[in-house]
């Protein structure tokens, strides 16, 4: 069939979507590509990049020198994997608190439910750094849970620890943070389940626990990829919070990110690992988009 369209419709559909189009170039598409661009580039004298025409006509000072720097040291390698250890971690623990939030909120009766997913999201009525401040004051040496556990731990003859500025904090305070988003995906999938399907798998002799791992977890799939993504994706670039709570043998892939750029300048270099973070970013979301996708099979 030809296209009947009107060209009132053609313009129409032209000032809907081109919008959103050139959003995405300006912001997204050439941000990128200028990344890519000056992670090929030599560091300027003074920092920033170096001049990428010296003569009229002569192009040069494009370089593979910050790969090869990236994949010659191996404390680069090892940042990354540490970063990739918090960011499960923290996915992981987030979703050990949210699935049971999620599906009391889901279960409870329809005129409470609103008000139960309005103190999930109400910590984000506050500021960001305001919320992580207040964990220097939770976790401080003359907080109550520090006095208490050094406490308890004196009674066995333990040295004092340091909760404030350690991976303990760190990783709380990522926790504390991202929780909220992982508990929305859960609570939107599980609302959505049939409870028909419990029932029959009630009358056909299953137990509570059996209901569960054979009909609420498979079908609750999606919202944990989806909110392990959630979580997974910010922690991994996160700097703010190991800058805070983290010691100095805490940096991240997101501090030592920033520290090329704000500290010492090396934009190239700083490019370059903001690229190698994209890359693993793009593969962890393929690697759930998979796995979200499938479905479980019913006999």
């Amino acid at each position: 069939m030809s296209d009947q369209r009107t060209p009132a419709a053609r313009l129409t559909k032209w000032l809907v979507s081109a919008p959103p189009l050139i959003f995405l170039l300006l912001f997204f598409a050439a941000p990128g590509l200028i990344m890519v661009l000056a992670s090929f580039r030599y560091p300027g004298e003074f920092g920033g990049l170096a001049p990428l025409v010296a003569d009229p006509g002569t192009l040069h000072g494009l370089t593979l020198e910050t790969y090869r720097f990236f994949f010659s040291d191996f404390i680069y390698t090892e940042i990354f994997l540490k970063s990739l250890l918090v960011a499960l971690a923290t996915t992981l623990i987030c979703l050990v608190m949210a699935y049971p939030l999620a599906l009391l909120i889901a279960r409870s009766p329809k005129r409470r439910r609103d008000l139960m997913v309005l103190l999930v999201i109400l910590p984000f009525a506050s500021n960001f750094l305001i919320r992580i401040y207040a964990w220097m004051i939770l976790l401080g040496p003359q907080a109550a849970l520090s006095l208490m556990l050094n406490g308890l731990l004196g009674l066995f003859g333990v040295a004092p620890v340091h909760l404030l500025f350690s991976p303990f904090a760190v990783l709380v305070a990522m926790v504390y943070v991202h929780l909220p988003f992982m508990v929305l995906p859960l609570y939107t999938n599980l609302e959505r389940h049939d409870p028909a399907l419990l029932d029959a798998a009630q009358d056909l002799g299953a137990s509570a626990w059996q209901r569960f791992w054979r009909v609420t977890f498979p079908l609750s799939l999606p919202g944990i990829f989806s909110g392990s993504v959630l979580v997974f994706i910010p922690v991994l670039g996160m700097f703010a919070i190991p800058d805070i709570l983290g010691g100095t043998r805490d940096m991240l892939i997101g501090n030592l990110i920033k520290e090329q750029f704000l500290g010492t300048r090396d934009w190239p270099f700083g490019s370059t690992l903001s690229i190698m973070l994209t890359l693993a970013v793009l593969l962890c979301v393929w690697i759930a988009a998979r796995l979200g996708g499938r479905r479980p099979h019913h006999a």
